[in-house]
């Protein structure tokens, strides 16, 4: 794709898609930030809490259906087809994120980026709550699960336009050199949800007894979602809207359907990008969803010494997430990407023989470890995937990208994993996660470095 000149900050964006492979030919002082140290403070916290309360509210679910869901709504089944059944509902909403990546990134593309995220965080709060309110198979019958899979659906349109909204707030804010910095901070919402989701359960797991958890305790981190739905709230309706953005709408030049563009003029950017998540997703929720199943069963691990282990886990996300978005803004984020999708293909390999030992040190290393991967590679994505795409589309085209792999990593995984361990041993599973580090690590190799591209 030709390369085009870098236009003065003054000038209109440009409605061509190479645009944003546009390389900087000199540092600038800010993307088109104010670069105020306390509006940028906030721009951090907020994309940070309204990233930490939506995978809250999405990690919980993911925790329930691993440990009561299938009890609760898929009583009838015998207990390999309850849990497939229970991962199923699971997997509805990673199947609905591409379409709130369709809805709110249009608007987010046409009318703000701020608006749409305060959208996308009701719509996910609400529906994740009435998750906790929804009575079990016993009361309801076959409506039950038919209203379960209704809410996580609309838990996965809300997400679909989460991720996107709350990237591009930080980037599009950041000052030119730190936007891997400031992307870091909504990249450390998931590892905080997770932490956040898997500390109530085991705090649960610990106070209640086996009838009382699964009777009602389940239900108590799905009604805090009303709790922490104010609260990022409050946060968010305090924030501007992005002045990259705001240039956009100045100058008119917003698209008309923004994913009919992003098909037509970034389907490469788009693909590839999908692709090189696939190996976030599916370490995530192999190591997350379905090794807490895993253990908790065919091993034999007290659920409350695996949601421990699971929380010790989350430090290692956390870890690699920081520490390789903060270095993508002087090493470059496809590198790391790069390094951190070799790492996981080996660890792949690793993980099941760490857990078969049943020993807690040893588990906490495996599962640790395969999220430290996968933190390397997911923390640079929050600067590298909408600095893919032009102003005009970026988020649809993040959005997208970023839910798409989704689909492919991360909705899958626990069913494709539940059934390869059946089938074929816990072994097999182990090379399902390095063949998705591979498939990432092809994708984001035929993609180019972007930390020197300028944000029109």
């Amino acid at each position: 794709m030709t390369e085009t000149s870098v236009a003065p900050e003054s000038a209109l964006v440009s409605s061509d898609a190479t645009a944003a492979q546009t390389p900087a030919a000199a540092p600038a002082k800010t993307d088109g930030a104010d670069g105020s140290g306390e509006s940028l403070r906030r721009v951090a916290v907020a994309s940070f809490i309204g990233t930490a309360i939506e995978f809250y509210d999405f990690y919980i679910y993911g925790t329930a259906a691993a440990l009561v869901l299938n009890q609760a709504f898929f009583p009838t089944l015998d207990p390999v087809n309850a849990t497939l059944a229970s991962f199923s509902t699971y997997a509805v909403a990673f199947a609905a994120r591409p379409l709130g990546s369709v809805v709110f990134g249009h608007f987010g593309d046409r009318v703000g980026r701020k608006s749409v995220l305060v959208a996308s965080l009701l719509l996910m709060g609400l529906s994740t709550a009435c998750v906790g309110l929804l009575p079990g198979y016993g009361t309801w019958g076959l409506w039950a699960p038919l209203l379960l899979i209704a809410l996580r659906f609309l838990q996965g349109i809300g997400l679909g336009g989460e991720w996107g909204g709350a990237a591009l707030l930080a980037v599009e804010h950041a000052p030119r050199g730190r936007r891997g910095l400031y992307a870091a901070f909504p990249q450390l919402g998931p590892s905080v949800g997770f932490f956040a989701a898997t500390g109530v359960f085991w705090l649960l797991s610990s106070a209640l007894d086996d009838a009382a958890f699964r009777s009602w305790g389940w239900r108590v981190p799905f009604l805090l979602s009303f709790l922490l739905v104010g609260v990022g709230l409050f946060v968010r309706l305090k924030i501007s809207e992005t002045p990259v953005f705001a240039k956009v709408l100045d100058a008119q030049e917003a698209s008309k359907v923004p994913t009919v563009e992003v098909l037509r003029r970034h389907p490469r950017e788009l693909l590839l990008g999908a692709g090189g998540m696939i190996v976030t997703y599916g370490l995530f929720y192999t190591a997350t969803t379905y090794c807490l199943s895993y253990a908790t069963g065919p091993l034999g691990i007290s659920r409350n010494t695996m949601l421990g282990l699971s929380l010790i886990a989350c430090l290692f996300l956390a870890a690699g997430t920081w520490l390789a978005a903060t270095r993508s803004d002087s090493a470059g984020r496809r590198k790391l990407i790069l390094a951190g999708s070799v790492l996981a293909s080996v660890w792949g390999l690793l993980l099941f023989p760490l857990l078969d030992t049943g020993q807690p040190v040893l588990i906490a290393l495996g599962v640790g470890g395969a999220l430290f991967c996968m933190g390397v590679v997911y923390g640079p994505m929050g600067a590298y995937l909408p600095e893919l795409f032009s102003a005009r589309v970026r988020y649809s085209g993040a959005s997208l990208a970023y839910n798409l792999g989704g689909v492919l990593g991360g909705a899958v995984s626990p069913l494709v994993a539940t059934r390869l361990q059946s089938a074929y041993g816990s072994a097999s599973v182990g090379w399902y996660v390095s063949a998705m580090a591979v498939v990432s690590l092809l994708c984001v190799l035929a993609l180019p470095e972007t930390r020197e591209r300028e944000l029109v």
